[in-house]
């Protein structure tokens, strides 16, 4: 059975994006990362956010302007949202409810991660008891504002078992499972 992982890169301060969702920050920080190279071969899918879908692009203006994790992935995509587009977007499917997003990417998923990218999206998968695992990128950088990693206005506590920390030059990765 496919798991849920929410993978992201996030600021020291605990913002994925900056005000406005600003991802230019990001580009600085892209580079040769092991474990997010062994990764890509184990997603089978993604769940992505409508705002993260259709967001600033950290690959702008470069050659992989638009494609998943800067041309390293490619497959079924699948974007939660209330309104789908008129015109269909080749190789993603809109989907309007959390749990047929969650069946359906899991489905195409195979017996790989689903990789849900988007702060929102992976709040409700969280709240639904899909999100199975976290892994964090966190860049040497302070945004100040922006989107936070996790927010839950009012609070909430969500236990995390530690299964790995490696270190690359960008980044430091840190890897948890959901209890």
């Amino acid at each position: 059975m496919a798991k849920m992982l929410y993978s992201v890169t996030m600021s020291l301060d605990g913002f994925i994006a900056g005000p406005g969702g600003d991802m230019s920050w990001l580009a600085e920080h892209l580079g040769p990362n092991p474990t997010v190279d062994d990764l890509l071969p184990q997603v089978g899918s993604l769940l992505v956010g409508n705002r993260s879908f259709g967001g600033d692009d950290p690959y702008r203006d470069t050659e992989h302007e638009g494609e998943a994790f800067g041309g390293g992935w490619s497959g079924p995509q699948f974007v939660l949202t209330h309104n789908p587009p008129a015109d269909p977007v080749p190789g993603v499917t809109f989907v309007t409810d959390l749990d047929t997003a969650i069946t359906a990417s899991k489905a195409a998923a195979g017996g790989k991660y689903v990789n849900v990218i988007g702060a929102d999206v992976a709040r409700q998968c969280l709240a639904a008891g899909a999100l199975d695992e976290v892994l964090v990128c966190v860049a040497p950088v302070m945004l100040g504002d922006g989107v936070r990693l996790f927010d839950h206005p009012g609070g909430t506590n969500v236990k995390l078992e530690r299964l790995g920390v490696t270190q690359v030059p960008q980044a430091t990765n840190l890897w948890f499972r959901v209890l």
